[in-house]
């Protein structure tokens, strides 16, 4: 016959503290953790469309997709519809988890809301799986958080000049110098920019990126997304996270001056003032 367990109060007092130690550190998780284990699914994300961008390039003698050309016949070449293939069905994975709701759905527009926390699109009278009445070149029921560097494209050669900058600063293919530091798809307002070293920050934290009509992409992907930071896939396909004053930082087009002199942060953007320099 067994002898009966017996617990000693030492050995309820070590349990106890043991499910006390374990509630305290659920507890500490709370909302930051989940917001943490968000980022990470982020950059997740991020890396699988460094993959898709790799595989589209592969499939096309080492180039990217024409881009947003109007007037052209490759006007419609956005990346939603040139990377669907490599994708399919899978909306989701056009979204950072922290801006996962369409800005249609929560009043905030089809362009996206205030952008750091609402995804763009989709848009007005749209019928699933035709083009957009409201934006033809796009699918409709298309969203998302993600946006593309635009200078990465590979955009007809010629005379014709797409603002702020001529088609002759587009990257084109991964196949350069310093692809590291050259992004290829991040965390943005909007689908696409064109950001430029002479641009501003947002005046004020979630600054839309239509506010003021300018071509100051820069405010599209400077948004308070991960906690000073957004991410990033690169053209070298890799993905990290990068600082907002970072942004200023790292080679948009080739013709872009990482060493000219950063925003005056106190002045232009206070509430950025104390987030990580570079």
């Amino acid at each position: 016959m067994k002898p009966k367990t017996t617990h000693t109060k030492i050995d309820i007092a070590v349990t106890l503290a043991c499910i006390v130690f374990l509630l305290a550190n659920l507890a500490a998780i709370g909302p930051r953790g989940r917001r943490h284990a968000k980022q990470a699914l982020c950059l997740s994300n991020l890396r699988k469309w460094g993959t898709i961008f790799q595989q589209f390039a592969a499939d096309n003698n080492g180039y990217f997709m024409a881009g947003y050309i109007p007037d052209y016949p490759s006007y419609p070449d956005y990346w939603m519809e040139a990377l669907r293939p490599y994708y399919d069905k899978n909306h989701y994975l056009r979204c950072c988890p922290e801006a996962a709701i369409p800005g249609s759905e929560i009043g905030g527009g089809p362009w996206g809301g205030n952008g750091t926390f609402t995804a763009w699109g989709a848009f007005p009278g749209e019928v699933c799986g035709e083009p957009s009445p409201v934006w033809p070149p796009v699918t409709a029921c298309d969203y998302g958080s993600y946006g593309m560097n635009s200078y990465v494209c590979n955009a007809p050669v010629g005379d014709y000049y797409y603002p702020p900058n001529p088609l002759y600063y587009n990257w084109r293919t991964a196949n350069v110098a310093s692809a590291d530091n050259i992004p290829l798809f991040l965390d943005c307002q909007w689908v696409d920019g064109w950001p430029n070293h002479t641009d501003e920050p947002p005046v004020f934290e979630g600054q839309p990126w239509w506010e003021d009509g300018s071509y100051n992409s820069m405010r599209r992907y400077c948004i308070n997304r991960h906690e000073g930071f957004v991410n990033s896939a690169f053209l070298d396909f890799s993905a990290r996270k990068v600082g907002l004053k970072e942004l200023w930082r790292i080679k948009w087009h080739r013709m872009f001056d990482l060493t000219y002199p950063l925003p005056d942060w106190e002045t232009e953007a206070p509430w950025m003032k104390d987030f990580q320099d570079y």
